[in-house]
This record gives C-alpha cells, structure tokens and sequence, in this order.
C-alpha cells in the first residue's frame, strides 16, 4: 500500500492530500529511509514522522484498503512519541 494512503486509512494523518504533502517535504522515513508519499509500506515497516515539535515513531501491524474508525488503531502500534522543547529566551 502507498504511504500517503496508509497514513489517512490508519487516521495517523487525517487527509491524504496533508499525508502526501509531509512525506513529499522529507518529513517521513521508513526504517530510517526518506520516503515519498509512493513509497509502498508493507507490515512490520518502522515509520519516524515528524510533525513540527513532535515526531512520532510507529510500527505498521495490519494493512488493510479500508477501515472504520474504531478499528484503525489496530493497523500500527505506536513504539514512540517525542516532543520538542521549546528554548526559553
């Protein structure tokens, strides 16, 4: 499955068009490789994501075309969340 559609399918990135768009500025790896919004994921891919201040590192557990939103927490686990701090001037 393409990375963007994974993202939006797994609700880790609510839209396709915003998961595309990270990916294509490099703001995504796959087990520590750049990666584009085509780059196929397949289960047991580590994803690093940074968002702004917080990067988010997932595993992928499950694919699947579509899914309801209860169940799409079950399509990764989440292995680390990190925040930035902010320098205080």
């Amino acid at each position: 499955m393409r990375l963007d559609k994974f993202l939006k399918v797994s609700r880790i990135i609510k839209r396709r068009t915003i998961a595309k768009e990270v990916a294509d500025k490099g703001r995504i790896q796959i087990n520590g490789l750049a990666a584009k919004s085509s780059s196929d994921v397949k289960v047991g891919d580590e994803l690093t994501i940074s968002f702004g201040n917080k990067t988010l590192v997932v595993r992928i557990d499950k694919i699947v075309e579509t899914t309801k939103k209860e169940e799409s927490k079950e399509m990764f686990s989440i292995i680390s969340e990190t925040h930035k701090e902010e320098p205080n001037s």
